[in-house]
């Protein structure tokens, strides 16, 4: 395994562990991503829990070389899904995020996670040949 592939080895397990925490704060703190539901979607509560019982599966799936590819790729996904939501909080006049601020440094993240889950897609594509 070369240098290149040892590092994206170690990215890959870092980010699988920070989506699976991300996705158990759904469960622990709900009411903190209420916010973050657009008001025209049904039962946000079920949304809450579904979009964190997906970001703590396909954590999960990462850590398995055999599935990191197809986790990956449902990640950026998943990643893209949630990017208007962030735009939409730099021009909102109540940011859910709680400011503006907050959101200007939010949105950076967002295209830096789409970016990692497309890379770890393509260092996977490459691995499993």
């Amino acid at each position: 395994m070369s240098i290149t592939n040892k590092i994206w080895f170690g990215v890959r397990i870092l980010f699988a562990l920070f989506m699976i925490m991300g996705g158990v704060q759904h469960f622990i703190k709900p009411n903190f991503y209420l916010p973050f539901v657009p008001s025209f979607l049904p039962f946000p509560m079920t949304i809450i829990y579904l979009s964190g019982i997906v970001e703590v599966v396909l954590g999960l799936a990462l850590l398995f070389t055999k599935y990191a590819r197809i986790s990956a790729i449902g990640i950026f996904l998943l990643m893209l899904l949630f990017l208007p939501v962030h735009v939409w909080d730099i021009i909102s006049d109540t940011p859910a995020i709680g400011s503006h601020k907050a959101a200007l440094i939010r949105l950076p993240f967002q295209f830096l996670f789409l970016a990692i889950a497309w890379k770890i897609k393509q260092v996977s594509s490459l691995t499993r040949k």
